[in-house]
Protein backbone atom coordinates (compact mmCIF):
# COMPACT_ATOMS: atom_id res chain seq x y z
CA UNK A 1 0.00 0.00 0.00
CA UNK A 2 1.23 3.40 -0.82
CA UNK A 3 1.27 6.25 1.31
CA UNK A 4 0.52 8.80 -0.86
CA UNK A 5 -3.05 9.32 -2.47
CA UNK A 6 -4.13 7.09 -5.44
CA UNK A 7 -7.11 6.63 -6.69
CA UNK A 8 -9.07 2.97 -7.12
CA UNK A 9 -9.65 1.31 -10.33
CA UNK A 10 -13.26 1.58 -9.30
CA UNK A 11 -12.98 5.25 -9.29
CA UNK A 12 -10.56 5.62 -11.97
CA UNK A 13 -11.94 7.90 -15.43
CA UNK A 14 -11.44 6.99 -18.42
CA UNK A 15 -8.20 8.51 -19.13
CA UNK A 16 -6.67 6.74 -16.00
CA UNK A 17 -8.28 3.04 -17.04
CA UNK A 18 -6.94 3.14 -20.80
CA UNK A 19 -3.51 5.07 -19.07
CA UNK A 20 -3.57 1.15 -17.43
CA UNK A 21 -4.81 -1.11 -19.49
CA UNK A 22 -2.08 -0.01 -22.32
CA UNK A 23 0.52 -0.44 -20.23
CA UNK A 24 -0.52 -3.66 -19.14
CA UNK A 25 -0.76 -5.24 -22.65
CA UNK A 26 3.36 -4.42 -23.00
CA UNK A 27 4.15 -6.72 -20.06
CA UNK A 28 5.07 -10.39 -20.38
CA UNK A 29 2.32 -13.04 -20.06
CA UNK A 30 3.77 -14.69 -16.99
CA UNK A 31 3.29 -10.80 -15.29
CA UNK A 32 -0.95 -11.57 -16.27
CA UNK A 33 -0.82 -14.38 -13.77
CA UNK A 34 -3.02 -13.08 -10.76
CA UNK A 35 -0.93 -12.82 -7.83
CA UNK A 36 -3.76 -11.97 -5.00
CA UNK A 37 -3.80 -14.96 -3.70
CA UNK A 38 -0.03 -14.16 -2.47
CA UNK A 39 -0.49 -10.21 -2.08
CA UNK A 40 -3.98 -9.44 -0.51
CA UNK A 41 -2.98 -5.62 -1.25
CA UNK A 42 -3.13 -5.90 -4.74
CA UNK A 43 -6.84 -5.89 -5.15
CA UNK A 44 -6.44 -2.27 -6.53
CA UNK A 45 -3.87 -3.25 -8.93
CA UNK A 46 0.01 -3.27 -8.44
CA UNK A 47 0.85 -0.51 -5.74
CA UNK A 48 4.29 0.98 -7.27
CA UNK A 49 1.71 1.22 -10.79
CA UNK A 50 -1.07 2.67 -8.63
CA UNK A 51 1.16 5.23 -7.01
CA UNK A 52 1.56 6.63 -10.31
CA UNK A 53 -2.81 6.93 -10.85
CA UNK A 54 -3.04 10.87 -10.23
CA UNK A 55 -0.42 11.11 -13.28
CA UNK A 56 -1.87 8.89 -16.14
CA UNK A 57 0.33 10.02 -18.51
CA UNK A 58 3.39 9.12 -16.62
CA UNK A 59 1.74 6.48 -15.39
CA UNK A 60 1.27 4.90 -18.97
CA UNK A 61 4.72 5.97 -20.15
CA UNK A 62 6.83 4.96 -17.18
CA UNK A 63 5.51 1.02 -17.15
CA UNK A 64 5.29 1.07 -21.34
CA UNK A 65 8.93 1.14 -21.14
CA UNK A 66 8.91 -0.90 -18.00
CA UNK A 67 6.85 -3.54 -20.17
CA UNK A 68 9.37 -2.77 -23.70
CA UNK A 69 12.32 -3.14 -21.73
CA UNK A 70 11.04 -7.04 -20.58
CA UNK A 71 10.02 -8.11 -23.45
CA UNK A 72 10.20 -11.67 -24.92
CA UNK A 73 11.35 -11.20 -27.91
CA UNK A 74 15.06 -9.55 -26.02
CA UNK A 75 17.86 -11.94 -24.93
CA UNK A 76 16.91 -12.07 -21.40
CA UNK A 77 14.51 -14.66 -19.90
CA UNK A 78 12.38 -13.53 -17.02
CA UNK A 79 14.28 -14.90 -14.57
CA UNK A 80 17.15 -13.84 -15.98
CA UNK A 81 15.39 -10.00 -15.20
CA UNK A 82 14.69 -11.41 -11.72
CA UNK A 83 18.18 -12.77 -10.83
CA UNK A 84 19.45 -9.16 -11.84
CA UNK A 85 16.44 -7.13 -9.69
CA UNK A 86 17.13 -9.31 -6.64
CA UNK A 87 21.13 -8.69 -6.76
CA UNK A 88 20.34 -5.27 -7.34
CA UNK A 89 17.69 -4.97 -4.26
CA UNK A 90 20.35 -6.94 -1.84
CA UNK A 91 23.31 -4.56 -2.60
CA UNK A 92 20.81 -1.26 -2.21
CA UNK A 93 19.52 -2.37 1.26
CA UNK A 94 16.13 -2.68 -0.60
CA UNK A 95 13.25 -4.78 1.64
CA UNK A 96 11.79 -5.29 -1.82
Amino acid sequence: MTWIKTIPIQQADEKLRSSIEEQSKLYPADYAIPVDALIDCQKDGPAIVMAHSLMPDVLKHTFSAFGAMMSPDLPLERRHHEMIAATVSSLNSCFY
